[in-house]
């Protein structure tokens, strides 16, 4: 039997083997290598060109002088920050871990965030708003066959496909996620108002004595419409440092989640326009509301898995259901890529749409099937935000490298964007260094609690 050659043997073609090798015989191979590993192993990282300098502010004295002319190719990679897991799961990884840590601190309190670990005390919940049905799709009920007469496997892929084509109200979809953000927004709005009926008191006296704090995040149902899991928390009027009223109970917060929810002010309505009816958005009627447990008592909705289901879902979007990760420029894409044919037709109809809707931009948002909110979002009190916590990664990374005190030094710099990726070779040795990355953390999370459990 012939033997393999080395770029069978290292899983490349041969044009990437011999990129990978000229990249490893290059002389600025360490620094590159260096460059990556700061990165994460990014695998689209930015490339920027420039300078920057740091003087003294009382003396001018020149501190350090940095130019990207010594760098390898003359440029500095710097992580390209894609929250997408399909785009760069190097990024998505520090964004996870982020949404983990900003719900987290929401919930258990954190004291270097400057939110108690009283917090635990206040009532709290995890609520599941989900779309309305757009008509009967394929699915895994509990109990017997789907309606199509199968029993699906957990990974077939007709699931959440339409039962009919034809029948299926792909444009009533598609627009749902494209009013999903402004929904919710009625829905928090309408909470508010809820909690205050209840209480006996008008919505400006509520707020002497009680606010509402919610972190959220969306995630995309097979069938390709949008739901959003919310972590919502009552607070004092101060926020998470204050304890609400003694009547702000978790019944009470899920009786008035339950009545915003269906309120008919919690109500998006589309207007007719060309071949479409009017149409009138509500939440499905499916909705799922639970108390959050501050310490392990046998649920599944404690603190660490609310935070972890959160972080999993902030990194995913529309690709899950076969959709693309990024914008189209035109039909035929669809068919170079081979999109499946339900998110297909998703797609097909927000291209049909836009030009009867122009103000809702459903072209440029038709690889997210209309959807056009972020998908992690939170309220003003509910925790520390994304921004702080880079920061810490900036200023801690900063003191690291013996960076002087920003307040007695000036920083002057000058950058310009020149490019992004690697080439073929680069993106092969940058995978093996996130893959080094990630097992790293693994073992180093694993001894943690191995450490743990011996205490």
């Amino acid at each position: 039997m012939a033997q393999p050659n080395a770029a069978t043997a290292a899983g490349l073609d041969p044009a990437t083997l011999h990129d990978v090798l000229h990249v490893a015989a290059n002389p600025d191979f360490d620094r590159w290598k260096e460059q990556v590993h700061r990165t994460g192993g990014c695998s689209d990282p930015v490339h920027l060109t420039g300078w920057s300098l740091a003087k003294d502010r009382t003396s001018g004295e020149t501190l350090r002088r940095y130019s990207t002319e010594t760098e390898p190719g003359g440029r500095l990679r710097v992580a390209c920050g894609n929250r997408r897991a399909s785009r760069c799961p190097s990024c998505a990884h520090t964004y996870a871990g982020d949404t983990y840590h900003l719900i987290r601190a929401g919930l258990a309190g954190d004291e270097t965030k400057d939110i108690p670990a009283t917090v635990r005390d206040h009532p709290r919940v995890f609520a599941t708003l989900t779309a309305p049905s757009f008509g009967p799709v394929h699915n895994r009920p509990d109990r017997g066959a789907c309606r199509c007469g199968v029993r699906h496997r957990d990974d077939d892929p007709a699931l959440g496909t339409a039962l009919d084509p034809d029948s299926y109200d792909y444009a009533g979809a598609v627009l749902f996620n494209n009013h999903a953000g402004q929904l919710w927004q009625r829905f928090t709005n309408r909470l508010r108002r809820e909690l205050a009926a209840r209480a006996g008191l008008t919505q400006r006296a509520m707020k002497d004595v009680l606010r509402v704090s919610y972190g959220k995040v969306a995630e995309f149902q097979k069938r390709g419409a949008i739901h959003f899991h919310a972590v919502i928390r009552l607070d004092g009027p101060d926020g998470p440092a204050s304890a609400p009223p003694s009547w702000a109970t978790v019944p009470l917060l899920d009786n008035a989640i339950r009545a915003a929810a269906v309120h008919a002010y919690t109500t998006i309505t589309v207007p007719a326009a060309g071949d479409q009816p009017c149409r009138r958005f509500q939440w499905g009627r499916q909705l799922d509301i639970r108390p959050v447990k501050a310490f392990g008592d046998g649920s599944d909705i404690t603190e660490q898995a609310v935070a972890a289901y959160v972080a999993k879902y902030a990194t995913k979007a529309a690709e899950t259901t076969g959709s693309l990760d990024r914008r189209i420029g035109n039909r035929e894409v669809l068919d170079l890529l081979d999109v499946p044919d339900h998110p297909r037709r998703l797609i097909e109809a927000c291209l049909d749409l836009a030009p009867l809707y122009p103000d809702r931009k459903l072209t440029a948002w038709a690889h997210m099937l209309g959807f056009r909110g972020h998908f992690s979002t939170k309220s003003r009190h509910y925790s520390t935000t994304l921004g702080a916590l880079r920061q810490i990664r900036a200023d801690y990374r900063a003191a690291q490298e013996g960076h002087a005190d920003p307040d007695t030094v000036l920083v002057l710099a000058a950058w310009q964007y020149a490019g992004h990726g690697h080439s073929p070779g680069e993106a092969a040795l940058a995978a093996t260094i996130a893959r080094d990355i990630h097992l790293n953390r693994q073992t180093a999370r694993e001894a943690l609690r191995l450490e743990g459990a011996a205490a």
